[in-house]
Protein backbone atom coordinates (compact mmCIF):
# COMPACT_ATOMS: atom_id res chain seq x y z
CA UNK A 1 0.00 0.00 0.00
CA UNK A 2 0.93 3.64 -0.34
CA UNK A 3 -0.31 7.06 0.77
CA UNK A 4 -3.37 8.72 -0.73
CA UNK A 5 -1.16 11.12 -2.70
CA UNK A 6 1.01 8.28 -4.02
CA UNK A 7 -2.05 6.29 -5.09
CA UNK A 8 -3.44 9.31 -6.90
CA UNK A 9 -0.04 9.92 -8.50
CA UNK A 10 -0.35 6.51 -10.15
CA UNK A 11 -3.81 7.36 -11.49
CA UNK A 12 -2.88 10.86 -12.71
CA UNK A 13 0.40 9.65 -14.25
CA UNK A 14 -1.60 7.13 -16.29
CA UNK A 15 -3.86 9.95 -17.46
CA UNK A 16 -0.83 11.98 -18.55
CA UNK A 17 0.44 8.97 -20.51
CA UNK A 18 -2.98 8.45 -22.10
CA UNK A 19 -2.93 12.11 -23.13
CA UNK A 20 0.37 11.52 -24.89
CA UNK A 21 2.44 13.26 -22.19
CA UNK A 22 5.35 11.97 -20.06
CA UNK A 23 3.83 10.19 -17.02
CA UNK A 24 6.46 11.57 -14.65
CA UNK A 25 4.60 14.90 -14.75
CA UNK A 26 1.64 13.29 -12.97
CA UNK A 27 2.95 13.73 -9.42
CA UNK A 28 0.15 14.51 -6.96
CA UNK A 29 0.65 16.27 -3.62
CA UNK A 30 -1.62 17.36 -0.81
CA UNK A 31 -3.13 20.67 -1.84
CA UNK A 32 -1.78 23.94 -0.47
CA UNK A 33 -5.14 25.45 -1.50
CA UNK A 34 -7.72 23.18 0.18
CA UNK A 35 -10.43 25.60 -0.87
CA UNK A 36 -9.77 24.47 -4.46
CA UNK A 37 -9.27 20.77 -3.88
CA UNK A 38 -7.87 18.15 -1.53
CA UNK A 39 -4.94 17.34 -3.83
CA UNK A 40 -3.11 19.07 -6.64
CA UNK A 41 -0.93 18.30 -9.64
CA UNK A 42 1.20 21.00 -11.25
CA UNK A 43 2.68 18.77 -13.92
CA UNK A 44 0.88 20.37 -16.85
CA UNK A 45 3.27 23.32 -16.67
CA UNK A 46 6.34 21.13 -16.91
CA UNK A 47 4.79 18.97 -19.61
CA UNK A 48 3.85 22.04 -21.63
CA UNK A 49 7.35 23.43 -21.40
CA UNK A 50 8.77 20.10 -22.57
CA UNK A 51 6.24 19.86 -25.43
CA UNK A 52 6.28 23.61 -26.20
CA UNK A 53 2.51 23.68 -25.87
CA UNK A 54 -0.13 25.65 -23.97
CA UNK A 55 -0.19 24.33 -20.36
CA UNK A 56 -3.87 25.04 -19.81
CA UNK A 57 -4.82 23.08 -22.94
CA UNK A 58 -2.70 20.13 -21.80
CA UNK A 59 -4.16 20.39 -18.30
CA UNK A 60 -7.69 20.34 -19.69
CA UNK A 61 -6.85 17.25 -21.73
CA UNK A 62 -5.72 15.43 -18.59
CA UNK A 63 -8.62 16.78 -16.53
CA UNK A 64 -11.14 15.43 -19.05
CA UNK A 65 -9.67 11.94 -18.69
CA UNK A 66 -9.71 12.12 -14.89
CA UNK A 67 -13.32 13.28 -14.73
CA UNK A 68 -14.37 9.93 -16.13
CA UNK A 69 -12.79 8.16 -13.15
CA UNK A 70 -15.48 7.50 -10.49
CA UNK A 71 -13.10 8.05 -7.54
CA UNK A 72 -13.08 11.79 -8.18
CA UNK A 73 -15.84 14.00 -6.86
CA UNK A 74 -14.35 17.02 -8.58
CA UNK A 75 -11.52 17.78 -11.03
CA UNK A 76 -10.89 21.41 -11.84
CA UNK A 77 -8.26 23.53 -13.50
CA UNK A 78 -6.85 26.76 -12.09
CA UNK A 79 -4.47 29.38 -13.41
CA UNK A 80 -2.20 28.31 -16.26
CA UNK A 81 -2.85 24.60 -15.73
CA UNK A 82 -2.95 23.59 -12.06
CA UNK A 83 -5.03 20.46 -11.57
CA UNK A 84 -7.15 20.41 -8.39
CA UNK A 85 -8.53 17.07 -7.29
CA UNK A 86 -11.16 16.07 -4.75
CA UNK A 87 -11.94 12.40 -4.14
CA UNK A 88 -15.34 10.95 -3.29
CA UNK A 89 -16.16 10.26 0.33
CA UNK A 90 -16.84 6.63 -0.52
CA UNK A 91 -13.36 6.12 -2.01
CA UNK A 92 -11.78 8.01 0.89
CA UNK A 93 -13.51 5.73 3.40
CA UNK A 94 -12.44 2.61 1.51
CA UNK A 95 -8.82 3.74 1.41
CA UNK A 96 -8.86 4.69 5.10
CA UNK A 97 -10.26 1.26 5.95
CA UNK A 98 -7.46 -0.39 3.98
CA UNK A 99 -4.85 1.69 5.80
CA UNK A 100 -6.40 0.86 9.16
CA UNK A 101 -6.49 -2.87 8.40
CA UNK A 102 -2.89 -2.97 7.19
CA UNK A 103 -0.48 -4.12 9.96
CA UNK A 104 2.06 -1.59 8.58
CA UNK A 105 -0.55 1.19 8.34
CA UNK A 106 -0.01 1.65 4.62
CA UNK A 107 3.79 1.88 4.75
CA UNK A 108 5.30 -0.68 2.36
CA UNK A 109 8.44 -2.64 3.15
CA UNK A 110 11.30 -1.47 0.99
CA UNK A 111 11.55 -3.57 -2.18
CA UNK A 112 15.36 -3.45 -2.28
CA UNK A 113 16.56 -3.40 1.34
CA UNK A 114 20.08 -2.14 1.92
CA UNK A 115 22.71 -2.98 4.52
CA UNK A 116 23.26 0.21 6.50
CA UNK A 117 25.90 1.00 9.10
CA UNK A 118 24.82 3.77 11.47
CA UNK A 119 27.68 5.34 13.42
CA UNK A 120 26.48 7.48 16.31
CA UNK A 121 26.99 8.01 20.01
CA UNK A 122 30.74 8.55 20.07
CA UNK A 123 31.34 8.76 23.84
CA UNK A 124 34.90 8.72 25.12
CA UNK A 125 36.25 6.17 27.54
CA UNK A 126 36.85 7.42 31.11
CA UNK A 127 34.51 10.39 30.73
CA UNK A 128 30.85 10.54 31.84
CA UNK A 129 28.27 11.11 29.15
CA UNK A 130 27.09 14.70 29.03
CA UNK A 131 24.63 16.90 27.16
CA UNK A 132 27.05 17.10 24.24
CA UNK A 133 26.23 13.47 23.48
CA UNK A 134 22.50 14.07 23.46
CA UNK A 135 21.82 15.13 19.87
CA UNK A 136 23.89 12.40 18.22
CA UNK A 137 22.23 9.81 20.46
CA UNK A 138 18.65 10.97 19.91
CA UNK A 139 18.95 11.60 16.16
CA UNK A 140 20.95 8.43 15.53
CA UNK A 141 18.50 6.27 17.46
CA UNK A 142 15.51 7.69 15.60
CA UNK A 143 17.25 7.00 12.28
CA UNK A 144 18.08 3.42 13.23
CA UNK A 145 14.45 2.82 14.23
CA UNK A 146 13.26 4.42 10.98
CA UNK A 147 15.65 2.52 8.73
CA UNK A 148 14.75 -0.79 10.36
CA UNK A 149 11.03 -0.12 10.00
CA UNK A 150 11.42 0.70 6.32
CA UNK A 151 13.16 -2.66 5.88
CA UNK A 152 16.90 -2.03 5.73
CA UNK A 153 19.35 -4.29 7.54
CA UNK A 154 20.60 -1.66 9.96
CA UNK A 155 23.67 -2.12 12.17
CA UNK A 156 24.36 0.57 14.76
CA UNK A 157 27.82 1.17 16.23
CA UNK A 158 28.51 3.32 19.29
CA UNK A 159 32.11 3.93 18.03
CA UNK A 160 33.82 4.85 21.29
CA UNK A 161 36.87 7.04 21.66
CA UNK A 162 39.06 4.48 23.43
CA UNK A 163 42.55 4.86 21.93
CA UNK A 164 45.28 7.42 21.75
CA UNK A 165 46.87 9.98 24.05
CA UNK A 166 43.99 10.29 26.58
CA UNK A 167 44.54 6.66 27.53
CA UNK A 168 48.26 7.29 27.96
CA UNK A 169 47.47 10.28 30.15
CA UNK A 170 45.34 8.14 32.44
CA UNK A 171 47.80 5.27 32.64
CA UNK A 172 50.70 7.57 33.47
CA UNK A 173 48.60 9.42 36.06
CA UNK A 174 47.69 6.20 37.84
CA UNK A 175 51.32 5.09 37.65
CA UNK A 176 52.32 8.23 39.54
CA UNK A 177 49.64 7.77 42.19
CA UNK A 178 49.73 4.00 42.54
CA UNK A 179 53.09 2.72 41.33
CA UNK A 180 52.63 -0.39 43.47
CA UNK A 181 49.86 -1.74 41.22
CA UNK A 182 50.89 -4.90 39.31
CA UNK A 183 50.13 -3.29 35.93
CA UNK A 184 53.31 -1.20 36.14
CA UNK A 185 55.86 -3.90 36.84
CA UNK A 186 58.22 -3.71 33.82
CA UNK A 187 58.15 -7.42 32.98
CA UNK A 188 54.65 -8.26 34.20
CA UNK A 189 52.66 -10.49 31.87
CA UNK A 190 49.75 -11.34 34.15
CA UNK A 191 47.40 -12.63 35.16
CA UNK A 192 46.18 -9.31 36.45
CA UNK A 193 43.35 -8.57 38.91
CA UNK A 194 39.84 -9.08 37.55
CA UNK A 195 38.48 -6.21 39.61
CA UNK A 196 39.24 -2.72 38.35
CA UNK A 197 41.45 -0.57 40.57
CA UNK A 198 39.44 2.48 39.48
CA UNK A 199 35.74 3.25 39.34
CA UNK A 200 33.96 5.54 36.91
CA UNK A 201 33.96 8.19 39.63
CA UNK A 202 37.73 7.79 39.97
CA UNK A 203 38.20 8.22 36.22
CA UNK A 204 36.11 11.39 36.29
CA UNK A 205 38.67 12.88 38.69
CA UNK A 206 41.77 11.31 37.15
CA UNK A 207 41.35 12.42 33.56
CA UNK A 208 40.99 16.20 34.14
CA UNK A 209 43.94 16.08 36.54
CA UNK A 210 46.07 14.17 34.03
CA UNK A 211 45.11 16.49 31.16
CA UNK A 212 45.93 19.59 33.22
CA UNK A 213 49.29 18.15 34.30
CA UNK A 214 50.24 17.25 30.73
CA UNK A 215 49.34 20.74 29.56
CA UNK A 216 51.46 22.36 32.26
CA UNK A 217 54.51 20.08 32.18
CA UNK A 218 56.26 18.93 28.95
CA UNK A 219 57.93 16.07 30.83
CA UNK A 220 54.55 14.89 32.07
CA UNK A 221 53.21 15.01 28.52
CA UNK A 222 56.16 12.99 27.28
CA UNK A 223 55.43 10.35 29.92
CA UNK A 224 51.84 10.15 28.66
CA UNK A 225 53.07 9.74 25.10
CA UNK A 226 55.40 6.91 26.12
CA UNK A 227 52.55 5.19 27.94
CA UNK A 228 50.36 5.56 24.85
CA UNK A 229 53.04 4.03 22.63
CA UNK A 230 53.55 1.10 25.02
CA UNK A 231 49.80 0.54 25.29
CA UNK A 232 49.42 0.44 21.52
CA UNK A 233 52.50 -1.80 21.23
CA UNK A 234 50.73 -4.32 23.45
CA UNK A 235 52.36 -4.01 26.88
CA UNK A 236 50.35 -6.57 28.92
CA UNK A 237 49.93 -4.52 32.11
CA UNK A 238 48.86 -1.43 30.23
CA UNK A 239 46.42 -3.41 28.10
CA UNK A 240 44.90 -4.96 31.25
CA UNK A 241 44.53 -1.57 32.93
CA UNK A 242 43.08 -0.09 29.74
CA UNK A 243 40.53 -2.92 29.62
CA UNK A 244 39.41 -1.94 33.10
CA UNK A 245 38.87 1.60 31.81
CA UNK A 246 36.75 0.16 29.02
CA UNK A 247 34.68 -2.07 31.28
CA UNK A 248 33.74 0.54 33.88
CA UNK A 249 33.10 3.17 31.21
CA UNK A 250 30.90 0.91 29.09
CA UNK A 251 28.87 -0.03 32.16
CA UNK A 252 28.11 3.67 32.65
CA UNK A 253 27.37 4.17 28.95
CA UNK A 254 24.96 1.24 28.88
CA UNK A 255 23.12 2.73 31.83
CA UNK A 256 22.93 6.21 30.28
CA UNK A 257 21.96 5.00 26.82
CA UNK A 258 19.51 2.54 28.40
CA UNK A 259 17.79 5.37 30.27
CA UNK A 260 17.26 7.01 26.88
CA UNK A 261 15.95 3.73 25.44
CA UNK A 262 18.89 3.55 23.04
CA UNK A 263 20.65 0.30 22.15
CA UNK A 264 23.56 -0.50 19.85
CA UNK A 265 24.40 -3.61 17.86
CA UNK A 266 28.14 -2.99 18.07
CA UNK A 267 30.20 -1.65 20.94
CA UNK A 268 33.39 -1.02 19.02
CA UNK A 269 35.96 1.70 19.38
CA UNK A 270 39.03 3.08 17.70
CA UNK A 271 41.18 0.35 19.27
CA UNK A 272 39.31 -2.35 17.34
CA UNK A 273 40.95 -1.25 14.09
CA UNK A 274 44.47 -0.64 15.41
CA UNK A 275 45.86 -3.74 13.69
CA UNK A 276 44.34 -2.66 10.37
CA UNK A 277 46.14 0.68 10.25
CA UNK A 278 49.61 -0.58 9.26
CA UNK A 279 48.43 -2.71 6.31
CA UNK A 280 46.06 0.07 5.22
CA UNK A 281 48.87 2.62 5.16
CA UNK A 282 51.07 0.18 3.22
CA UNK A 283 48.24 -0.20 0.70
CA UNK A 284 47.90 3.57 0.36
CA UNK A 285 51.64 3.88 -0.22
CA UNK A 286 51.55 1.17 -2.90
CA UNK A 287 48.74 3.02 -4.66
CA UNK A 288 50.83 6.21 -4.53
CA UNK A 289 48.08 7.94 -2.54
CA UNK A 290 50.04 8.42 0.70
CA UNK A 291 52.88 10.91 0.49
CA UNK A 292 55.23 12.80 2.79
CA UNK A 293 54.41 16.41 3.54
CA UNK A 294 56.38 18.44 6.08
CA UNK A 295 57.31 15.26 7.91
CA UNK A 296 53.73 13.92 8.04
CA UNK A 297 52.12 11.24 5.88
CA UNK A 298 49.05 12.55 4.07
CA UNK A 299 46.48 11.74 1.39
CA UNK A 300 45.64 14.66 -0.88
CA UNK A 301 41.88 14.78 -1.37
CA UNK A 302 41.33 18.22 -2.94
CA UNK A 303 39.47 18.37 -6.25
CA UNK A 304 39.75 20.95 -9.06
CA UNK A 305 36.11 21.97 -8.67
CA UNK A 306 36.24 22.58 -4.88
CA UNK A 307 34.74 25.92 -3.94
CA UNK A 308 36.62 25.95 -0.62
CA UNK A 309 40.01 24.54 0.30
CA UNK A 310 39.97 20.89 1.37
CA UNK A 311 43.24 20.09 3.15
CA UNK A 312 44.97 16.72 2.86
CA UNK A 313 43.94 13.96 5.26
CA UNK A 314 46.78 13.39 7.73
CA UNK A 315 47.46 9.69 8.30
CA UNK A 316 50.58 9.95 10.49
CA UNK A 317 51.98 12.98 12.28
CA UNK A 318 55.69 13.71 12.06
CA UNK A 319 56.23 11.70 15.27
CA UNK A 320 54.42 8.70 13.77
CA UNK A 321 51.21 9.12 15.80
CA UNK A 322 47.94 8.25 14.09
CA UNK A 323 45.09 10.74 13.80
CA UNK A 324 41.31 10.47 14.10
CA UNK A 325 41.13 10.41 10.32
CA UNK A 326 43.43 7.38 10.29
CA UNK A 327 41.26 5.37 12.65
CA UNK A 328 38.09 6.51 10.84
CA UNK A 329 39.59 5.30 7.55
CA UNK A 330 40.57 1.97 9.10
CA UNK A 331 37.05 1.69 10.55
CA UNK A 332 35.68 1.91 7.00
CA UNK A 333 38.01 -0.96 6.02
CA UNK A 334 36.72 -2.99 8.97
CA UNK A 335 33.05 -2.33 8.21
CA UNK A 336 33.39 -3.14 4.53
CA UNK A 337 35.11 -6.43 5.32
CA UNK A 338 32.65 -7.44 8.02
CA UNK A 339 29.33 -6.27 6.60
CA UNK A 340 29.77 -5.21 2.94
CA UNK A 341 27.40 -2.26 3.52
CA UNK A 342 25.52 -0.32 0.89
CA UNK A 343 25.38 2.80 3.03
CA UNK A 344 27.31 4.20 5.99
CA UNK A 345 25.79 7.07 7.96
CA UNK A 346 27.80 9.11 10.46
CA UNK A 347 25.63 11.07 12.90
CA UNK A 348 28.13 13.64 14.14
CA UNK A 349 28.14 17.39 14.87
CA UNK A 350 28.00 19.46 11.67
CA UNK A 351 31.20 21.19 12.71
CA UNK A 352 33.01 17.96 11.81
CA UNK A 353 31.80 18.02 8.21
CA UNK A 354 35.19 18.84 6.67
CA UNK A 355 36.80 15.96 8.57
CA UNK A 356 34.31 13.45 7.15
CA UNK A 357 34.60 14.93 3.68
CA UNK A 358 38.34 14.25 3.85
CA UNK A 359 37.86 10.70 5.14
CA UNK A 360 35.18 9.81 2.59
CA UNK A 361 37.23 11.17 -0.29
CA UNK A 362 40.34 9.26 0.83
CA UNK A 363 38.33 6.04 1.16
CA UNK A 364 36.88 6.49 -2.33
CA UNK A 365 40.26 7.31 -3.89
CA UNK A 366 41.76 4.13 -2.42
CA UNK A 367 38.74 1.94 -3.08
CA UNK A 368 38.46 1.18 0.65
CA UNK A 369 34.72 1.82 0.82
CA UNK A 370 33.68 -0.98 -1.53
CA UNK A 371 30.19 -0.41 -2.88
CA UNK A 372 29.16 1.73 0.09
CA UNK A 373 27.99 5.29 -0.10
CA UNK A 374 29.03 7.34 2.95
CA UNK A 375 27.04 10.26 4.34
CA UNK A 376 27.74 12.68 7.15
CA UNK A 377 24.45 13.27 8.98
CA UNK A 378 25.36 16.56 10.61
CA UNK A 379 23.45 18.41 13.29
CA UNK A 380 23.52 21.79 14.99
CA UNK A 381 24.07 22.61 18.65
CA UNK A 382 21.77 22.54 21.65
CA UNK A 383 22.22 25.98 23.17
CA UNK A 384 21.49 27.73 26.42
CA UNK A 385 19.51 30.98 26.71
CA UNK A 386 22.72 32.87 25.86
CA UNK A 387 22.80 31.23 22.42
CA UNK A 388 25.96 29.27 23.25
CA UNK A 389 26.24 25.47 23.67
CA UNK A 390 24.29 24.42 26.76
CA UNK A 391 26.16 24.48 30.10
CA UNK A 392 25.29 24.25 33.78
CA UNK A 393 24.69 27.45 35.75
CA UNK A 394 28.22 27.12 37.06
CA UNK A 395 29.53 27.09 33.50
CA UNK A 396 30.43 23.41 33.36
CA UNK A 397 29.15 20.69 31.02
CA UNK A 398 26.08 18.99 32.49
CA UNK A 399 26.14 15.22 32.88
CA UNK A 400 23.51 13.38 30.92
CA UNK A 401 22.19 11.70 34.08
CA UNK A 402 21.69 15.10 35.71
CA UNK A 403 19.82 16.44 32.69
CA UNK A 404 17.49 13.43 32.58
CA UNK A 405 16.83 13.75 36.32
CA UNK A 406 16.03 17.44 35.83
CA UNK A 407 13.65 16.61 32.97
CA UNK A 408 11.88 13.98 35.08
CA UNK A 409 11.50 16.40 37.98
CA UNK A 410 10.08 19.09 35.68
CA UNK A 411 7.67 16.58 34.12
CA UNK A 412 6.46 15.49 37.56
CA UNK A 413 5.79 19.13 38.40
CA UNK A 414 3.81 19.47 35.17
CA UNK A 415 1.74 16.39 35.97
CA UNK A 416 0.90 17.89 39.35
CA UNK A 417 -0.07 21.21 37.76
CA UNK A 418 -2.38 19.47 35.28
CA UNK A 419 -3.86 17.16 37.92
CA UNK A 420 -2.69 14.11 36.01
CA UNK A 421 -1.82 10.74 37.57
CA UNK A 422 -2.61 12.26 40.99
CA UNK A 423 -4.12 9.11 42.50
CA UNK A 424 -1.72 6.62 40.93
CA UNK A 425 0.79 4.60 42.95
CA UNK A 426 4.02 6.53 43.46
CA UNK A 427 6.08 4.09 41.40
CA UNK A 428 3.72 4.52 38.43
CA UNK A 429 3.73 8.31 38.79
CA UNK A 430 7.52 8.34 38.71
CA UNK A 431 7.57 6.06 35.65
CA UNK A 432 5.10 8.32 33.83
CA UNK A 433 7.10 11.41 34.78
CA UNK A 434 10.26 9.82 33.39
CA UNK A 435 8.50 8.93 30.10
CA UNK A 436 7.13 12.46 29.82
CA UNK A 437 10.41 14.14 30.74
CA UNK A 438 12.55 12.11 28.36
CA UNK A 439 9.87 12.32 25.69
CA UNK A 440 9.88 16.10 26.07
CA UNK A 441 13.65 16.29 25.60
CA UNK A 442 13.61 13.97 22.59
CA UNK A 443 10.74 15.67 20.81
CA UNK A 444 12.24 19.12 21.42
CA UNK A 445 15.42 17.94 19.74
CA UNK A 446 13.89 15.98 16.87
CA UNK A 447 11.17 18.51 16.00
CA UNK A 448 13.89 20.86 14.79
CA UNK A 449 15.60 20.15 11.50
CA UNK A 450 18.78 18.40 12.56
CA UNK A 451 21.02 21.09 11.04
CA UNK A 452 19.34 23.81 13.10
CA UNK A 453 20.59 25.02 16.46
CA UNK A 454 17.96 25.31 19.16
CA UNK A 455 17.65 26.72 22.68
CA UNK A 456 17.16 24.23 25.50
CA UNK A 457 14.09 25.38 27.44
CA UNK A 458 12.81 22.62 29.69
CA UNK A 459 9.93 24.72 31.00
CA UNK A 460 8.57 25.08 27.47
CA UNK A 461 9.42 21.53 26.35
CA UNK A 462 7.37 19.92 29.14
CA UNK A 463 4.12 21.79 28.52
CA UNK A 464 1.05 19.75 27.68
CA UNK A 465 -0.01 22.20 25.00
CA UNK A 466 1.63 23.32 21.80
CA UNK A 467 4.17 21.49 19.67
CA UNK A 468 5.67 19.36 22.47
CA UNK A 469 6.30 15.73 23.30
CA UNK A 470 3.93 15.75 26.31
CA UNK A 471 1.14 17.11 24.10
CA UNK A 472 1.52 14.14 21.73
CA UNK A 473 1.86 11.63 24.56
CA UNK A 474 -1.30 12.96 26.17
CA UNK A 475 -3.14 12.86 22.84
CA UNK A 476 -2.31 9.15 22.54
CA UNK A 477 -3.21 8.48 26.19
CA UNK A 478 -6.58 10.18 25.71
CA UNK A 479 -7.38 7.89 22.76
CA UNK A 480 -6.34 4.87 24.84
CA UNK A 481 -8.74 5.99 27.56
CA UNK A 482 -11.53 6.42 25.00
CA UNK A 483 -11.02 2.93 23.61
CA UNK A 484 -10.88 1.41 27.12
CA UNK A 485 -14.18 3.06 28.03
CA UNK A 486 -15.69 1.82 24.78
CA UNK A 487 -14.62 -1.74 25.58
CA UNK A 488 -16.07 -1.45 29.10
CA UNK A 489 -19.39 -0.40 27.57
CA UNK A 490 -19.31 -3.19 25.00
CA UNK A 491 -18.84 -0.76 22.11
CA UNK A 492 -16.61 -1.96 19.29
CA UNK A 493 -14.90 -0.42 16.30
CA UNK A 494 -16.75 -1.12 13.09
CA UNK A 495 -16.46 -0.50 9.37
CA UNK A 496 -15.29 2.99 8.44
CA UNK A 497 -18.18 4.84 6.81
CA UNK A 498 -18.01 7.60 4.19
CA UNK A 499 -17.18 10.73 6.14
CA UNK A 500 -19.28 13.65 7.09
CA UNK A 501 -17.55 17.02 7.27
CA UNK A 502 -16.38 16.12 10.80
CA UNK A 503 -14.41 12.98 9.84
CA UNK A 504 -13.12 14.00 6.42
CA UNK A 505 -10.03 15.95 7.52
CA UNK A 506 -9.00 13.16 9.87
CA UNK A 507 -9.22 10.58 7.09
CA UNK A 508 -7.19 12.77 4.76
CA UNK A 509 -4.57 13.21 7.47
CA UNK A 510 -4.37 9.49 8.21
CA UNK A 511 -3.65 8.92 4.53
CA UNK A 512 -0.43 10.95 4.71
CA UNK A 513 1.57 8.68 7.05
CA UNK A 514 3.50 6.82 4.30
CA UNK A 515 4.58 10.16 2.80
CA UNK A 516 5.84 11.41 6.17
CA UNK A 517 7.87 8.25 6.75
CA UNK A 518 9.24 8.33 3.21
CA UNK A 519 10.29 11.99 3.57
CA UNK A 520 12.03 11.35 6.90
CA UNK A 521 13.81 8.32 5.45
CA UNK A 522 14.92 9.92 2.20
CA UNK A 523 16.13 13.16 3.78
CA UNK A 524 17.30 11.63 7.11
CA UNK A 525 15.08 14.18 8.89
CA UNK A 526 13.06 12.94 11.89
CA UNK A 527 11.45 16.38 12.14
CA UNK A 528 9.14 15.29 9.28
CA UNK A 529 7.75 12.61 11.61
CA UNK A 530 7.32 15.17 14.39
CA UNK A 531 5.42 17.47 12.06
CA UNK A 532 3.10 14.67 10.95
CA UNK A 533 2.42 13.52 14.52
CA UNK A 534 1.59 17.04 15.65
CA UNK A 535 -0.85 17.74 12.82
CA UNK A 536 -2.49 14.33 13.21
CA UNK A 537 -2.96 15.00 16.93
CA UNK A 538 -4.44 18.41 16.25
CA UNK A 539 -6.78 17.04 13.59
CA UNK A 540 -7.95 14.28 15.95
CA UNK A 541 -8.48 16.85 18.71
CA UNK A 542 -10.82 18.82 16.45
CA UNK A 543 -12.60 15.60 15.48
CA UNK A 544 -12.90 14.55 19.15
CA UNK A 545 -14.28 17.92 20.18
CA UNK A 546 -16.77 18.21 17.32
CA UNK A 547 -18.52 14.86 17.32
CA UNK A 548 -20.15 12.30 19.54
CA UNK A 549 -18.31 9.01 19.84
CA UNK A 550 -19.38 6.92 22.85
CA UNK A 551 -22.62 8.90 23.12
CA UNK A 552 -23.44 8.48 19.40
CA UNK A 553 -26.80 6.65 19.17
CA UNK A 554 -26.20 5.44 15.60
CA UNK A 555 -24.27 2.21 16.22
CA UNK A 556 -22.71 2.09 12.75
CA UNK A 557 -21.53 5.68 13.01
CA UNK A 558 -20.21 5.08 16.53
CA UNK A 559 -18.31 2.02 15.32
CA UNK A 560 -16.84 4.00 12.42
CA UNK A 561 -15.66 6.78 14.72
CA UNK A 562 -14.11 4.28 17.13
CA UNK A 563 -12.28 2.72 14.17
CA UNK A 564 -10.92 6.16 13.23
CA UNK A 565 -9.81 6.69 16.82
CA UNK A 566 -8.04 3.31 16.84
CA UNK A 567 -6.35 4.08 13.50
CA UNK A 568 -5.17 7.44 14.84
CA UNK A 569 -3.74 5.81 17.96
CA UNK A 570 -1.94 3.19 15.88
CA UNK A 571 -0.32 5.86 13.72
CA UNK A 572 0.60 8.06 16.69
CA UNK A 573 2.18 5.18 18.58
CA UNK A 574 4.11 4.08 15.50
CA UNK A 575 5.50 7.55 14.81
CA UNK A 576 6.36 8.17 18.46
CA UNK A 577 8.13 4.80 18.62
CA UNK A 578 10.18 5.79 15.56
CA UNK A 579 11.16 8.92 17.48
CA UNK A 580 12.13 6.79 20.47
CA UNK A 581 9.31 8.24 22.62
CA UNK A 582 7.32 5.99 24.94
CA UNK A 583 3.58 6.44 25.54
CA UNK A 584 2.17 5.70 29.01
CA UNK A 585 -0.96 3.60 29.24
CA UNK A 586 -2.64 6.30 31.27
CA UNK A 587 -2.04 9.68 32.87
Amino acid sequence: MTSLAATLTGIVSSAFAEAGLPPEFGTVTVSNRPDLGQFQCNGALGAAKSARANPRELGERVAALLRSNPIFADVSLAGPGFLNLTVTDTWLAERTQQLADDPRLGVPVKADPATVILDFGGPNIAKPMHVGHLRASIIGDSLQRLFRFVGDRTISDVHMGDWGLPMGMLISEIALRRPDLPYFAPDATGPFPEESPVSMEDLEDLYPAAAAACKADPARLEAARRATAELQAGRPGYRALWQHFIDVSVAGMRRDFGDLGIHFDLWKGEADVHDLIGPMIDDLREKALAEESEGALVVRVARPDDKVEVPPLILLKSDGAVMYGTTDLATIVDRVREYDPDLMLYVVDQRQHLHFEQVFRAAALAGLDGKAKSEHIGFGTMNGPDGKPFKTRAGGVMKLQDLLAMATEQALSRLNEEGLAADYPEEERQAIARMVGIGAVKFADLSNHRLSNYVFDLERFTRFEGRTGPYLQYAAVRIKSLLRKAAEQGAEAGAILPPTEIERDLMLNLGQLPDAISAAYQKRTPNDLCEFAFWLSQTFSRFYGACHILSEPDLALRGSRLALAAATLAQLELVLSLLGIEVPDRM
